[in-house]
């Protein structure tokens, strides 16, 4: 598990976002808070994606390699965002490049937690994505350190050398169980029997239950995406936060993002996968809404960021331990990339509608409301998922 959460520790590096869009709105470049906010948009887009062809790749080839190339275009898309100092060129090569090596690395923790620790897997999976929900908490104050020392520019360079070579280190720690392996004297309970049979992505493509899965996960991630994307600005025009105080806000949502993988993937053990979710998403629907009482009460920002990062840490535990209990651990990596590009669209409408909204109405409100309530119809879908028919795929 060392290993596993190193890596995360990176990747979860992307979170940190919000520390850059103020900087990236003043000279040289000037951005717009939606030009801003797009490298983060596309970066979420293009992992989602990636986990895809890094699943099937890890599934094939094991974790250590896959892990490793993620390392590797990871960092360089950061190094090339720093040289590059354009819009155009952070867009590329964060964006894009950077996106992909994250979905590669992303996936191989999570495949390797579930084989090992098939007795408890969301535990196991919220400990190993833990790092990446903490990975904004280490990064954000040292980026805002770094921003305001050696310049915006220079800290995408820093950041990118020090993430590939971590992330290498991580990778090869990472190795699978052998064939068949199970804990001694464990027995899969009856809620497991789907797992004894492995499904096929065509398989599980068949299921009405992929696309329940996939539209509340896209839910759950527009909404706290949004948020995560958008909290130091968040913090500075509606709470009126200096950037420093802003940026600790952003290492208090890490914390919570964190500790709510590891809470919810506990307690999704114990009262099952379906219940886990219809509070996560009650609690953040609530939550998001009452952001709309920030400029009447500031001390709200610091409950709201707590509670979305709480509930948002719980989505990225709770839903690989549900595509692994429905579908099986055989083609986990495969199964649950497919599963996993609702992140990414929920990440990049998210953060294109929000400062949309922001831009041409002067406030958030409009997409308060409207992720809020996605939240609460998440909450309601959630009953309509039963687990599927056994099946061989």
């Amino acid at each position: 598990m060392i290993g596993a959460v190193l890596i995360q520790l990176c990747l979860g590096a992307i979170y940190a976002w919000s520390v850059f869009r103020k900087p990236l709105q003043g000279e040289p470049l000037n951005l717009t808070p939606t030009q801003a906010t797009l490298p983060f948009a596309f970066v979420l887009i293009s992992f989602a994606l990636a986990t895809i062809i890094g699943g099937r790749w890890q599934d094939r080839k094991g974790p250590r390699i896959v892990a490793i190339t993620g390392g590797i275009l990871l960092g360089l898309g950061l190094i090339l965002s720093g040289l590059s100092k354009s819009f155009l060129g952070i867009l590329l090569s964060y964006g894009i490049l950077s996106g992909i090596g994250i979905g590669f690395a992303y996936v191989c923790p999570i495949s390797v937690g579930v084989k090992w620790f098939p007795d408890m897997r969301g535990l196991i999976t919220g400990i190993s994505v833990a790092g990446f929900g903490a990975g904004a908490l280490i990064v954000a104050p040292i980026a805002r350190s770094l921003i305001d020392t050696v310049n915006v520019f220079n800290t995408f360079i820093i950041l990118g050398i020090s993430f590939l070579i971590l992330i290498m280190i991580g990778a090869l720690i990472l190795k699978n169980p052998p064939e068949g392996y199970q804990p001694e004297g464990w027995m899969p309970p009856s809620t497991f029997q789907a797992t004894i049979y492995n499904y096929s992505s065509s398989k599980m493509l068949k299921t009405y239950q992929f696309y329940l899965i996939w539209l509340i996960y896209f839910f759950g991630c527009a909404t706290g995406l949004m948020i995560i994307g958008q909290t130091s600005p968040i913090g500075q025009d509606l709470a009126r936060l200096t950037k420093e105080t802003a940026a600790f806000a952003v290492s208090l949502l890490a914390i919570f993002n964190a500790f709510g993988r590891i809470f919810w993937g506990k307690i999704s053990d114990l009262i099952g996968r379906i219940k886990t979710l219809f509070l996560m998403f009650l609690i953040c629907g609530i939550a998001v809404f009452l952001y709309t009482i920030i400029p009447s009460l500031p001390f709200y920002y610091w409950i709201g960021v707590s509670l979305v990062g709480l509930c948002f840490g719980g989505y990225l535990a709770v839903f690989p331990a549900i595509t692994a209990d429905f579908y099986g651990t055989k083609n986990v990596g495969m199964n649950y990339g497919l599963v996993f590009t609702a992140y990414g669209v929920g990440g990049l409408l998210g953060n294109i509608f929000a400062p949309q909204v922001l831009e041409k109405t002067k406030s958030y409100n409009l997409a308060f409301i409207v992720t809020g309530f996605l939240c609460i119809l998440g909450a309601l879908i959630v009953f309509l998922i039963k687990q599927p028919k056994r099946g061989e795929g």
